[in-house]
């Protein structure tokens, strides 16, 4: 709840261009629904600055801490929900599905992510985990939704990295992917 990824990048056929990216902070201090608030009204605010054709958001796993997997359920929710009230499509990707779409590999670490998604975005200049994070689930929408390449516009692809030892989100190798 302290840090969301998002990511917008732009498609024209099967190229993909950098947009933008960025990181909703909320205070270590505030209170859940106050950071569930900040969430819903600056990912609110990156999808008018953007004017995108769609959202995806990664998929929680399984967590062995019920109050970290609780936590990462109402922020992914907000995740999910504030798109899908601004009347965009939201896809949902699993970790390993992202892992795979933009390193070749279902088990990548960290900071081949980061690496591949720089490579794929030139430009980018990501800084952290969760912006590489959000970036490489819109490289995965963009490979997943072909109707949607053909489309010259920008894309916003939220991810959530929400547990308090830097985020379980893409990082947790080898976790159960659950459905929704």
């Amino acid at each position: 709840l302290q840090r969301t990824g998002w990511g917008v990048v732009e498609t024209r056929g099967s190229a993909l261009r950098f947009v933008a990216c960025g990181l909703i902070r909320a205070g270590a201090g505030e209170d859940v629904p106050t950071r569930l608030a900040r969430i819903d009204r600056d990912l609110a605010a990156v999808i008018e600055a953007w004017k995108p054709d769609g959202a995806a958001v990664e998929q929680i796993f399984v967590n062995a801490n019920p109050a970290s997997a609780m936590k990462l359920g109402l922020a992914r929710g907000v995740a999910l929900c504030v798109p899908a009230r601004m009347g965009l499509a939201v896809a949902e990707y699993p970790a390993n599905t992202v892992k795979k779409s933009v390193t070749g590999a279902g088990h990548a670490a960290k900071d081949q992510i980061g690496a591949m998604v720089r490579m794929l975005l030139p430009g980018c200049g990501v800084s952290g985990a969760d912006e590489a994070d959000a970036l490489a689930i819109a490289i995965t929408h963009a490979h997943h939704m072909p109707n949607m390449l053909a489309t010259p516009s920008p894309l916003p692809h939220a991810r959530l990295s929400l547990s308090p030892d830097r985020g379980e989100g893409l990082k947790g190798e080898g976790k159960k992917g659950t459905g929704s």
